[in-house]
């Protein structure tokens, strides 16, 4: 494994030196892994775990560093040990089948007891990743801003970086990108002449689609990569959209269909309330709302709320994932609006990073060039098979949501 960069990756060039905590770490996970259908191999030929031949293997590489990151920080460590190089897939073992044992039962690794004690190691978000104005804007950048040519290296030609929906059988990760986009659209019954606001642009795919409907679309974002390449497509697509580099909250008119994809999980819990409230303010009267979010059960939304965990310190800085209730919550607290329609595409979003991560591995070696490192690399990895494992086995769902006023319902 190449040399880690002190510089770009501090936390992983060192290892903290933690016996103690790397003792109880090891005594907690031991028999842990002891119910898993799962080999966790030892640099020795030792293993733990009650996997069988042909069940997914984890080697551990230096078995002492990653019980020291994983003691320091239970939330964070584990992802942090694979970035570093310290465990990794044994061979024949895809990433993701190894973390789908873990993410099955993610509520139980743990022994109830010291789940207790969560509040101890629980970190409030850092005060500078709230999402106030300023504050989004840093953690997009952080994230969106990463490259417009890395995002064209594993996702479809429409550039669509959100769950696809694929139909029977069928694999296209483009057509199945259309799909989503299409019933979004409809959600918010879009058509000929329909004033539409997107929030969050992304590279311009659902825009491009809507302006074809016939639709007079505005798309707002805070992203100048996403923005310049958009701009670029709609040209080439040869529509009119009207898209603005500002903030949900500093957008003012009226609109017939407000739409939003894969946006409210950035949002953050502290600002749903105004996130809602500027989508209620902004719905001209007869108009529907349609948005598509990443969501979990209720239950583990109120227990991770608190949270601060490795996706949000390395991918989505600001990010929490709500539950249905905590939006069905929100819209009945600070809106006139309801969820009138819903339906579910967890498992297909398991398959669409299933598609990223093979395009990313795939495509690695020109991603590389562009300057992004192996522990970059190995982060990413990381990233998308551990999404992917949460979906396959319904810990996260997805949800497209259609959301209107009542009272207009029918008139």
């Amino acid at each position: 494994m190449s040399e880690i960069a002190t510089t770009s990756w501090p936390a992983i060039a060192h290892t903290p030196k933690t016996p103690v905590k790397a003792r109880i770490a090891k005594a907690i996970m031991r028999p842990a892994v002891d119910r898993l259908p799962v080999h966790l191999s030892f640099p020795d030929g030792s293993a733990w775990g009650a996997g069988n031949a042909g069940d997914p293997e984890m080697h551990l590489v230096r078995p002492a560093a990653f019980f020291s990151r994983l003691g320091t920080d239970t939330k964070i460590g584990f992802g942090e040990a694979y970035m570093a190089g310290d465990w990794t897939a044994g061979p024949g073992t895809d990433l993701a089948e190894l973390l789908t044992p873990f993410a099955e039962r993610m509520a139980t690794l743990v022994p109830r007891p010291l789940q207790r004690l969560r509040r101890l190691v629980d970190d409030k978000l850092p005060h500078h990743e709230r999402n106030s104005i300023h504050g989004s804007r840093t953690n997009i950048e952080r994230h969106y801003d990463l490259s417009n040519d890395l995002f064209a290296q594993f996702l479809d030609p429409t550039m669509s970086y959100s769950s696809a929906w694929f139909a029977a059988g069928d694999d296209d990760l483009e057509m199945a990108q259309i799909r989503k986009i299409d019933a979004i659209l409809d959600y918010a019954e879009v058509g000929e002449g329909t004033r539409v606001l997107e929030i969050g642009s992304g590279w311009g795919a659902l825009a491009i689609r809507a302006a074809k409907r016939g639709a007079k679309v505005t798309t707002i974002t805070i992203s100048h990569e996403q923005a310049a390449l958009a701009k670029d497509r709609f040209v080439e697509e040869e529509v009119d959209v009207d898209l603005q580099l500002i903030d949900y909250r500093e957008v003012r008119g009226k609109f017939d269909a407000i739409v939003s994809v894969e946006m409210v999980e950035a949002v953050g819990e502290e600002y749903w309330p105004t996130y809602f409230a500027t989508i209620d303010r902004l719905l001209a009267p007869g108009g529907k709302v349609s948005i598509q979010a990443i969501t979990m059960a209720h239950h583990r939304y109120l227990a991770t709320r608190n949270s601060y965990g490795w996706i949000q310190k390395y991918i989505f800085p600001g990010g929490l994932i709500p539950s249905l209730d905590a939006i069905n919550n929100s819209l009945a607290e600070h809106t006139t609006l309801e969820m009138t329609a819903q339906r579910s595409l967890g498992k297909h979003y398991a398959k669409t990073l299933h598609q990223w991560r093979d395009n990313f591995n795939g495509n690695w070696p020109a991603i590389n060039v562009q300057g992004f490192d192996e522990t970059f690399r190995r982060m990413w990895e990381f990233y998308l098979a551990y999404c992917e494992a949460g979906f396959a086995t319904g810990y996260l769902n997805v949800h497209q949501v259609q959301i209107a006023r009542p009272a207009e319902m029918g008139a």
